[in-house]
């Protein structure tokens, strides 16, 4: 027979707690792998590069290619995951980007294969960020929420400092078998553990606090959000200039992340003369980027339950986390010791994390049943920097005659602009 009374009500509290928390831990650990798939290529590339004869501009199409894919399905994820549900649209996005990196050592020899599989590469893991963001705005409780992003964040950090100490160690072929792998098992494990939440009334017949009420206590479920979801116009997406606060942060954060991940183990290399071991301290970077970014998100719901105000907490946390980055970035151009280049770098991407607990988790509060949708909106824009910082940081690099000063003050310019356009327009009203 069902359970009856409290004792059915504690039993369904438990389980929402536990479902919540297995989403966050297992789209955590795919945001590991995703991460360090992402840092193979810039790292194995030094010697790619000697073994190919590939010149920095043949470099930069390499890079490059991954922004090109993950731009090109970025939006269809966030509609997939809607449409589809979350599971079969990240199972799909984790199982294609493992599969192309286990292939790229195969596709090596031939250029053109080998920016297809970075394509690839890029298309899976643009199906899966946003499909992630669905699940946390359906499945984590509001209270948690900068909690979980500062996990999904710190996992793929982690996953980039795994990566960033590994890989130059390792033959640069067995890198890419080893994580493809991960990935694949990843994908089994997923469809093994995860169950979608069940389905509840259509969403014109309850209050949004009614319904966020029953998602706390377990009863809320995909197809309530999907149905407020399919009566929004796509226009809607571009027309708050709140959202556009979240897509400009978005984009000048990703401007110098992609320049740093992509570019950061040759820039070392190659001007300031490190070697293989020496390599091993791009990794330094993501490891402080994991602990800053899991210590934001409990300080950030520690103000919150403080009586903070989601939007100053919000405000707070992007500023933090665009402005001294930018600064940072404009110490490490400066540097020219590996010691100090390293420090200023990694002290930038630690403050970069406290952006998972501001901009990131600000789409939750503004569009709660589409936030898969906006943030594949923002992250489409965000990955534009992507793919036009390898063919423009190489360049740059070369009209200027080997100096990479100018790549570096465009990033911070970049920061310092976002953060002035997040504080003056940003809001943590729900808007969609």
């Amino acid at each position: 027979a069902p359970a009856t009374g409290t004792g059915a009500g504690f039993q369904q509290q438990q389980l929402s707690i536990s479902s919540w928390k297995l989403t966050v831990a297992l789209c955590s650990l795919a945001n590991f792998i995703n991460s360090a798939d992402r840092v193979i290529m810039p790292i194995t590339i030094i010697q790619m590069a000697d073994a190919y004869k590939w010149s920095l501009h043949d470099q930069g199409v390499i890079l490059s290619a991954f922004s090109v894919g993950y731009l090109a399905s970025m939006l269809a994820g966030g509609s997939a995951a809607r449409q589809y549900g979350g599971k079969l649209v990240l199972t799909v996005a984790v199982f294609l980007w493992s599969l192309s990196t286990f292939l790229a050592p195969l596709c090596a020899n031939w250029f053109g294969a080998l920016v297809l599989c970075r394509v690839l590469l890029g298309i899976g893991e643009g199906l899966g960020l946003p499909s992630i963001f669905h699940l946390f705005a359906l499945r984590v409780p509001a209270e948690m929420r900068s909690t979980a992003f500062g996990y999904l964040v710190a996992f793929g950090s982690a996953g980039q400092t795994i990566a960033a100490l590994a890989c130059p160690h390792l033959p640069w072929q067995l890198s890419f078998y080893s994580f493809g792998c991960a990935g694949l098992l990843w994908s089994l494990v997923w469809l093994l553990l995860y169950r979608e939440a069940a389905a509840v009334p259509p969403l014109q017949q309850r209050s949004f606090q009614q319904l966020a009420e029953q998602q706390s206590a377990g009863e809320s479920g995909l197809h309530g959000f999907e149905s407020q979801a399919s009566s929004v116009r796509w226009t809607e997406f571009i027309s708050h200039w709140p959202l556009w606060a979240i897509y400009i942060a978005h984009f000048t954060m990703n401007w110098s992340n992609y320049i740093i991940m992509n570019w950061l183990p040759t820039y070392l290399s190659k001007t300031l003369g490190a070697d293989k071991n020496q390599i091993m301290f791009t990794a330094v970077p993501y490891i402080l980027n994991s602990f800053v970014g899991i210590g934001a998100g409990y300080f950030s719901d520690a103000l919150i339950r403080e009586r903070w105000t989601a939007l100053s907490v919000r405000r707070l946390m992007t500023f933090v986390g665009l402005v001294g980055p930018g600064v940072l970035i404009l110490l490490f151009a400066g540097s020219s010791s590996i010691a100090l280049a390293v420090l200023f770098i990694s002290l930038s991407m630690g403050l970069s994390a406290c952006n998972s607990s501001g901009h990131l988790a600000n789409h939750a509060e503004v569009a709660p049943g589409h936030a898969g949708i906006t943030f594949a909106v923002s992250n489409a824009l965000a990955t534009i920097p992507g793919v036009l910082c390898g063919p423009l940081t190489a360049e740059l690099v070369t009209k200027s005659g080997g100096r990479w000063f100018p790549v570096y003050i465009l990033a911070g310019l970049m920061n310092l602009v976002g953060a002035v356009v997040y504080v003056s327009q940003s809001s943590a009203t729900q808007l969609l």
